[in-house]
Order: structure tokens, then C-alpha cells, then sequence
């Protein structure tokens, strides 16, 4: 959709949009770039962030290497907990008032990177944990002024947290995950380098590659912005401000790139070029929803991730019920995008066609079915579980699931349909199995 072809915003609601983006680097062998980069940004002191199994791995050495060899004082920071909770945040903002760096350096996957902007935030601008996290289940204060340059560089296809103002954990008391949204959260500099996902097992790849297929459908077919309500002043405007057409152009290519290469990625660790291809279709797909937000299966993955019993992972290098983001998040695709079909079919149509469903034929009423359908068949050939039956849910853990989803404000009024309290029970009963 072009930009004249959106609807003119009523007179309550925003007639503009903002783009915002980290600088990028993309490419194999960039993260070598890492001192040169960091010493360009006046740092001379790096805390460098990164999780145990990246830290005992080439990639790392390689980084560190690099800050060492621009002549910066690098300390390292390995401690990062895989779905980070408030209490991990906790310990790396501690860490980074402790250490008192001049730039952080984030090397890992979304937890790792997360973990970085949050130690950022909270060293530089002290405050109680839940001061800064999203309202309702935090006080969702503004950050109050710029952190210190941070340059992220992710070891997955997935997150897009590199080019995001996002830090999403676990709050524990709740057992429901949420997040930190402000746009100085974003890193300055984003290193996306493909060689950094040569190791990563299948599982991983599937289920960070499906993260990146929510993000992308997901924004494409969000609540559009002349849609919502204009902020107070324009410096407010949400990060999540609805499909626009800038979004609009990297969901759409990030979509066609997945279709093409997502299962080749999955089933082939030596194909060099499908991985390649899928850290582009992470890095569009993560600036589009940077600048439009996601919805409702993201809103449900985080009661999905954080009401997890006993469902342990394979590829996965933790020892804990783990349900990985982006299968929680994929599990409730197709129930959701059934429900917001009606809104817009010819985007969800879009979508499917791009994802490679043969739409031929296929008219308004018939897009839920044929998106779910489509994104089904995708799930079974990278290995799913079969709804959230898959992963130890049932019938009488909606009620559960619904309370902690619905706290997602944020994310559930950027969907195109309103998420009620029983929408959502209906999309959970739903999602429990599809095949």
C-alpha cells in the first residue's frame, strides 16, 4: 500500500508517522568492525555483554579481539540469562554501575542484547525496576535523557532487538513477561553479521526465523496509523504506531525472503546463503516493528512464555522449562490472524502469498483461513509443536493465559480487532491444536 493510498486520518487521530532506525553495518566477516566502530564513538572503556555459550565460542574471541586490538579496556559480562527475568536485568544493571563503561558492546541473541539496553538504562538513569517498564504492569515513566553508545550485534535471525527500543524479560511475581519501550533504548549501532549464525542448531533457527515472520506479518497487517489517537505532543508518539507505509516495505520483502529461504535455513545448517538471507529478513522485519509494532500473538506469547510448567526445548542450552519467543509467539498466529482477517483481507491474503500459498481464487472471506493454513504448514516443516497442547497447555489454563496476556495493552490496541478479555480466551481455546 503507498502512502496516498491510506485513509486520511480523522481529526483526533495522527496524521504522521516517524521512522526510526540504528546505523547498520550488514555482512559476512562485519564484526570484526566491532573496535574500529566502538573507538570512532570516542569509547575507551567497553563493557561487552554477551551469554555463556556465545562467550566459549570463535565469535566472541573475535570481538574481543577486536575491541583489544582498536585499544579500548574491554570488561566482559557473561552472565546473561537466556529469556532474561527482573532479577537478571537486576544483576547486569548492577554490573554496569559497578563497572562504569564508557559504551556497552552486545553480542548474542535477544536476551543478550535486551540485557544490554536494559544495564544501560538503569546504570545510566538509576531507578526503581518498574519505573521505566511498560504500564499497565509498570509506571511506564519516560527515559529521561540519552544512554551511553551501545553497538549490538546478534547471533540469531530473529529478535531484530538490534535495531529496536525494546528490552522484554520475565517478571517473575507475575510470571508473565514485559518490557521496556523508549526510543532511547535503541542501540546506536547495529552489526548484523551472518557468519555469527553458522553454529546456531535447526531449533534455534526455526524458532528465532518465526519470530521474524511475526514481526513481519504482524506489523503489515497492525491498525493502521491514521488509526491512532494522536499523541499529546509529537515527540510522544509511540514506537508501536501502526502499519505505515515505511513499515509496509520491509514486511513485505522480509515476508518474500522468508518464504523463499526459512525452511532451507532450518533444514540445512551448511547452506550459507538461506542463513545469510534470513539475518536480512531479521534486520527488515525488526526496523518495520520498530516503527509500527506488533499485536496480538505477540501480546499472548508472553503469557505462553511465562506461565511455562515442564516443556523443555531440544537445541536449547538451558536446564529449565523454556518455551523459546518465537514458538511462543507462532503458536498463536494462526488462531489470531483467523480472528483479524475481517479487517483487512487483502493484507493477510498478501501476506500468505508471499509466505509461497497459492491465493489464487481466494477472496475476502476466505484470507484467515488461507494465512492460518499457510503459516500451519510452515510450523510442521520446521517442527512446531502442535499448538499450545505442544507445549503442556490445556483447556483449563485459559482463564490463566488470558490474565496474563491481557495486561499486553501496548501490543494488543496495535491489533486491527479489539482483544477483549473473551476474544482472547477464544484465540487460546483455539490455538490449543491445529492439526
Amino acid at each position: 500500500m503507498a502512502c496516498c493510498d491510506y485513509p486520511i486520518a480523522a481529526a483526533d487521530c495522527d496524521g504522521a508517522f516517524t521512522v526510526d532506525a540504528s546505523r547498520l553495518t550488514f555482512g559476512r566477516g562485519c564484526l570484526a568492525e566491532v573496535g574500529d566502530r566502538a573507538g570512532a564513538l570516542g569509547l575507551r572503556r567497553v563493557a561487552l555483554f554477551s551469554d555463556a555459550v556465545v562467550a566459549g565460542l570463535p565469535i566472541f574471541a573475535k570481538a574481543r579481539d577486536s575491541l583489544v586490538a582498536a585499544g579500548l579496556d574491554v570488561v566482559a559480562y557473561t552472565d546473561v540469562h537466556v529469556e532474561p527475568t527482573d532479577a537478571s536485568f537486576r544483576d547486569a544493571a548492577r554490573f554496569a554501575r559497578e563497572c562504569n563503561p564508557d559504551g556497552y558492546v552486545s553480542l548474542g541473541g535477544g536476551s543478550v542484547i535486551d540485557t544490554c539496553k536494559a544495564a544501560n538504562l538503569y546504570a545510566t538513569h538509576p531507578a526503581d525496576l518498574l519505573t521505566y517498564v511498560n504500564a499497565p504492569i509498570g509506571e511506564g515513566k519516560p527515559v529521561p535523557g540519552p544512554l551511553k553508545p551501545h553497538i549490538a550485534c546478534p547471533t540469531t535471525a530473529g529478535t531484530g532487538s538490534e535495531v529496536t527500543g525494546i528490552a522484554i524479560f520475565d517478571l517473575v511475581s507475575m510470571s508473565a513477561k514485559t518490557g521496556i519501550a523508549a526510543p532511547a533504548l535503541r542501540p546506536t549501532e547495529a552489526l548484523v553479521d551472518p557468519d555469527c549464525t553458522a553454529s546456531l542448531p535447526r531449533e534455534v533457527v526455526a524458532a528465532a526465523g518465526l519470530d521474524v515472520l511475526s514481526h513481519a506479518l504482524e506489523s503489515y497487517t497492525a491498525r493502521p496509523y491514521v488509526r491512532r489517537r494522536a499523541a499529546a505532543r509529537p515527540s510522544l508518539r509511540p514506537m508501536s504506531q501502526g502499519a505505515n507505509p515505511w513499515s509496509d516495505l520491509g514486511c513485505r520483502e522480509a515476508l518474500r525472503v522468508l518464504g523463499q529461504f526459512l525452511e532451507r535455513a532450518v533444514n540445512d545448517a551448511s547452506d550459507t546463503q538461506a542463513r545469510e538471507e534470513m539475518m536480512w529478513a531479521a534486520t527488515l522485519a525488526g526496523i518495520a516493528f520498530g516503527n509500527a509494532g506488533v499485536h496480538a500473538p505477540h501480546g499472548m506469547a508472553y503469557a505462553v512464555a511465562g506461565l511455562v510448567r515442564d516443556f523443555r526445548p531440544s537445541g536449547y542450552p538451558v536446564d529449565e522449562p523454556l518455551v523459546p519467543h518465537g514458538m511462543a509467539v507462532i503458536l498463536n498466529a494462526p488462531s489470531s490472524f483467523r480472528f483479524t482477517a475481517e479487517v483487512s483481507p487483502e493484507r493477510h491474503l498478501e501476506g500468505a502469498r508471499l509466505l509461497g500459498a497459492d491465493t489464487q481464487g481466494a477472496g475476502a472471506s476466505d484470507a484467515g483461513e488461507v494465512l492460518a493454513g499457510e503459516l500451519i504448514r510452515i510450523m510442521r516443516a520446521v517442527g512446531m509443536p502442535n499448538g499450545l497442547g505442544g507445549v503442556g497447555y490445556t483447556d483449563d489454563d485459559v482463564a490463566a493465559l488470558t490474565e496474563g496476556a491481557y495486561p499486553q495493552q501496548r501490543l494488543l490496541q496495535n491489533a486491527p480487532r479489539e482483544m477483549s478479555k473473551p476474544v482472547l480466551a477464544d484465540l487460546f481455546r483455539q490455538a490449543m491444536r491445529y492439526w
